[in-house]
């Protein structure tokens, strides 16, 4: 009898890179790490304000250099003005990105960001119902494990 493979899982990520890369393709990115990576690209000041939308690339003439490309922001609209003056550190930072010069230029189109917002912010179990939970611990001999599974008790309850 042959034995049993491990069974490996594969995270989601790899499963779908395939789908992912077409779709960031069709709008210019040739990785998609410019938008997955935007916040650590641009800094947080400026990513709190705008998401790369797309990239267009020149059509290339032959016998000449490749042009650089165009980026695309969606700029909420209060801040397009701000971002606007500080397009020249914006192209710095994807450029260093990218490792060459891939971006020339940038184009701001003012609209509502598409990003969901971040989750909730855990909220603290009640101390009395962490107690309540505790005393039916008895068992667990650890006070720092105990208290942790109170607290967790209690979240579960509370939800």
């Amino acid at each position: 009898m042959a034995k049993p493979r491990p069974i490996s899982a594969k995270p989601l990520s790899v499963l779908l890179s395939d789908v992912f890369s077409d779709a960031y393709a069709k709008q210019g990115f040739a990785a998609r790490e410019l938008v997955t990576r935007w916040a650590d690209i641009a800094g947080p000041e400026i990513s709190a304000h705008s998401e790369p939308l797309k990239m267009q690339w020149p059509r290339p003439v032959e016998g000449q250099p490749q042009e650089p490309a165009t980026l695309i922001l969606r700029v909420e609209g209060p801040m397009a003005l701000e971002i606007q003056h500080s397009s020249d550190v914006i192209l710095q930072r994807v450029n260093r990105f990218f490792g060459w010069s891939a971006v020339g230029r940038l184009a701001l189109r003012q609209a509502p960001l598409s990003r969901r917002k971040g989750p909730a912010p855990s909220r603290v179990p009640d101390p009395k119902s962490v107690a309540k939970v505790a005393e039916t611990l008895s068992a667990v001999e650890d006070e720092e494990l105990r208290a942790a599974l109170a607290r967790l008790g209690a979240a579960i309850k509370r939800n």
